[in-house]
This record gives C-alpha cells, sequence and structure tokens, in this order.
C-alpha cells in the first residue's frame, strides 16, 4: 500500500475505534442517566455509532482502492452514504432538545431531517457513481446526481449547522457556569468540526484536502471525548473540577440556561 494510501486508511481507522469508544463509555455511564439526560445521551450515542460506521466503510473503501478493486470500492461507497445521511438525525434531535426540553418536539424534527437523508439516498441511488479516481493519496468518487448534494447542503448540512451556531451564540451572551460553558461549547465545536468536513471530504475532488478533512474530523472526535470526559489535569487548570465526575448533559434540569423549559 502506498504511504497516502496507507495514512489515509490508518485515520479512518482512528476516526473508527474513537469514535466507537465514544459511544460504548456513554453507554457505561447509563446507571448515571435520568429521564433529563436520557434522550441527548442516547441521541449522542447514535451519532457517534454512525460517524463511526462512515469511517469504518471508507476505512474499507481505501483497501479496496488500493486493491484495485474498483467495484468493491463503489460498493462500499453506497454503503458508506447511508450512516452518513443520517448523521444529521440525531444531532438534531440533540440541538433541539437541548433548546426546547421537549422530546416530542425533537422527534419531530429528526423525523424530518430522516426525511431529507432517504431523500438524498434516493437520488444518491438513483443517478449513481462515477468510477473513482484513485491517486496516491486517495480514492475519490463523484456522485452524478447535483440534487443529491444540494439536499445535503441544504437540509443536512446548512441547517444543523446554524443550530450549533445559533446555540453557541445563545452561550456566550447568557451567563452560564464555567463547567458548563466548557462541556457544552467544547462539545458543539466539536460536533462541528466533524459534519463540516465530512461534507467537505464526502464531496471534494481534491485528494490531499480529502485528507486534511479526515484529519480535522479525528481531531474532532477527540475532543468531543474531551467535552465529555475531561482528564483531571485538565479540569483543574480549567477550575471545573467536582468531586466525583460524571460525563454532563447540556440538557439536565436546571443546568442549562438555554434549555428553558428544563
Amino acid at each position: 500500500m502506498s504511504a497516502g494510501l496507507l495514512l489515509n486508511t490508518t485515520i479512518c481507522f482512528a476516526i473508527t475505534i474513537i469514535s466507537i469508544t465514544f459511544t460504548v463509555v456513554i453507554l457505561k455511564t447509563k446507571t448515571l442517566w435520568n429521564n433529563n439526560t436520557k434522550p441527548t445521551l442516547e441521541a449522542l450515542m447514535i451519532l457517534w455509532a454512525l460517524i463511526s460506521s462512515t469511517y469504518l466503510f471508507t476505512a474499507f473503501r481505501m483497501v479496496a482502492a488500493y486493491s484495485g478493486n474498483t467495484e468493491l470500492d463503489m460498493a462500499i461507497y453506497y454503503a458508506t452514504a447511508v450512516p452518513f445521511a443520517f448523521t444529521s438525525v440525531p444531532l438534531v434531535y440533540t440541538l433541539i432538545y437541548i433548546l426546547t426540553g421537549n422530546k416530542k418536539t425533537s422527534t419531530l424534527t429528526g423525523s424530518i431531517f430522516a426525511t431529507f437523508g432517504l431523500t438524498y439516498l434516493a437520488f444518491l441511488f438513483d443517478k449513481g457513481i462515477m468510477q473513482p479516481q484513485v491517486s496516491y493519496w486517495s480514492s475519490l468518487i463523484t456522485i452524478n446526481s447535483n440534487i443529491a448534494i444540494e439536499i445535503y447542503l441544504a437540509g443536512l448540512f446548512i441547517l444543523p449547522t446554524a443550530m450549533i451556531l445559533g446555540i453557541m451564540g445563545l452561550m456566550i451572551l447568557r451567563r452560564v457556569q464555567k463547567k458548563h460553558l466548557y462541556h457544552t461549547t467544547l462539545l458543539l465545536v466539536a460536533i462541528s468540526f466533524v459534519i463540516d468536513f465530512m461534507l467537505i471530504d464526502m464531496i471534494t475532488n481534491i485528494d490531499v484536502l480529502q485528507l486534511v478533512a479526515r484529519i480535522f474530523i479525528l481531531i474532532g472526535t477527540v475532543l468531543a471525548y474531551l467535552a465529555y470526559f475531561p482528564p483531571m489535569t485538565l479540569q483543574e487548570r480549567l477550575g471545573i473540577e467536582e468531586k466525583k465526575y460524571k460525563p454532563y448533559n447540556e440538557a439536565e434540569e436546571n443546568d442549562l440556561e438555554v434549555n428553558t423549559n428544563a
């Protein structure tokens, strides 16, 4: 395997491992969940599981590209598109729950974004993709449907990103405890890193840019883990240490002022 494709594959596997580890660690804290923390923690588990699946398939794509198996590369791309299309669903659910504290509203909004994801997949599978262009660094695949890309941009990228920026703006404008500001802001920045660069990863036709995007996705996954499970040295440095640390949840009752209904 060329050094470039080897590096690309390693980064994809690293994203997969960190994402699934984050998911498992959150699950292990289930005994600490309550009615307020459960919805967002479950949604975040689904989000990171989808991200993990996306980059596990992508890593296999890079291996197929190195072996020169074009058909397998393209087949795995279609498999990759499925978890990728639905990453915005648990994300939007979490963001709406942070803002409203209402499960029904969050579920309804998530369902709307799931419809966007299904529509994206329908156009993708209907119009198909072009044969991959394998380079030293990566395997690039172009989608034949401009409508599919526009659906993703409008419905699955711009709106969630705007929500993240809006919540971060509210966090800055309101007086929020330092601990809560750290947890929520860093988590939102991490998720923004991931979804923004996932978009670049999927639509770029520049191999080096795709590799750089995956490096930033990897950074985003690490930041997300640190948002929920900061090491004690970091807690002490930022003045957010607790006697017994438990994973933070933005929608916990009476903890975050952004959630006006909690």
